[in-house]
C-alpha cells in the first residue's frame, strides 16, 4: 500500500502491538487524543476521534484505517461509551467514505460477546469443550463497552452495504505482553500474543474482503473463538498459543 495508513488511538496497547510488529511495513499516520511520550518516526496528529474537522484532516490522503480510539474500560459509563466509541466511530467512518478510504479494520472486543460465556463458563475455556464462536452469531455483550463495540460492528455493516467500504471487525481476546495469563482460564483461552496481533492487523490492511468479523486470539489449544474465518479470508497464521507457556518461559 502506497498510501498512508491512519492508526487512532495509536498509544494505547493494541496499536502498540502493532506499531512494534509491522511498524516498518507501512507508512503511519497516528492519532491519539495524547501527544506522544517519547520520540516517533511517524506523523502523529493529537486530536479526539469525536472532533468532525480534526477527523477529517487526519483521515485526508490515506488510504486505509485502523480504528482502535476509544474509551477502553469495560466498566466506562454510558455517556462515555456513546461519546467515544459509538459516535467516535461513526464520525471516522462517515470521513472515511468521504475520502474514498479502501480498507476499514476496527477493534472490536471479546466483550461484545461475553454473554455466550454465562451458560457455559467454566468448561469452554477448557481442551475438551468443542464450542465455538465464529463470527457469524448475533452479539450479546456483557457490558456498555461490549455494546459500544457491538455497535461499531453493525455501523461498519452499514457502511459497507451502503457505500462498499472493505470493513473488518476483530474481535479482540486478551492481549498481554510477554506471556499469556498462566492461572487465568479465561485469558489463557482468549490469549492474543502481541505479535499475532501485529499480523492480525497486517492481514486486515492487505487481504481482499467484503464485510468481515473475525475473533483476534492466537492459536490457542484452549479456545472458544474459531480462527477459521480468519484464516480462510484474511490469511491469518497465528505463530503463538498459550499452552506452550509455563511461568515467563516459552516450553515448545
Amino acid at each position: 500500500m502506497d498510501d498512508p495508513v491512519l492508526l487512532t488511538g495509536a498509544s494505547g496497547r493494541v496499536g502498540q502491538a502493532i506499531l512494534d510488529g509491522i511498524g516498518d511495513d507501512y507508512d503511519w499516520r497516528l492519532l491519539d487524543r495524547e501527544p506522544p511520550t517519547g520520540d516517533t518516526d511517524h506523523e502523529f496528529v493529537v486530536a479526539d476521534v469525536t472532533d468532525e474537522a480534526a477527523v477529517r484532516d487526519a483521515v485526508e490522503g490515506v488510504g486505509a484505517i485502523v480504528h482502535l480510539a476509544g474509551d477502553p474500560r469495560p466498566e466506562a459509563p454510558w455517556e462515555s461509551v456513546l461519546r467515544n466509541n459509538i459516535d467516535g466511530t461513526q464520525t471516522i467512518l462517515e470521513a472515511a467514505v468521504d475520502e474514498d478510504i479502501e480498507r476499514f479494520a476496527f477493534a472490536s472486543s471479546n466483550h461484545a460477546v461475553a454473554h455466550f460465556e454465562t451458560d457455559r463458563e467454566p468448561d469452554l475455556y477448557r481442551e475438551h469443550d468443542d464450542f465455538r464462536l465464529d463470527g457469524t452469531e448475533l452479539p450479546r455483550p456483557g457490558n456498555l463497552y461490549g455494546v459500544s463495540k457491538a455497535s461499531g460492528e453493525v455501523l461498519g455493516r452499514y457502511y459497507h452495504d451502503e457505500h462498499d467500504l472493505s470493513f473488518a471487525a476483530v474481535r479482540i481476546g486478551n492481549l498481554t505482553e510477554g506471556h499469556p495469563p498462566i492461572d487465568y482460564e479465561r485469558g489463557q483461552a482468549m490469549w492474543l500474543s502481541p505479535r499475532d496481533c501485529a499480523h492480525l492487523f497486517d492481514c486486515c490492511l492487505s487481504a481482499d474482503y467484503g464485510y468481515e468479523i473475525v475473533y483476534g486470539i492466537s492459536d490457542n489449544d484452549r479456545k472458544y473463538y474459531s480462527l477459521e474465518r480468519a484464516r480462510e479470508v484474511l490469511g491469518y497464521d497465528p505463530e503463538d498459543n498459550s499452552a506452550e507457556w509455563d511461568g515467563d518461559e516459552k516450553v515448545a
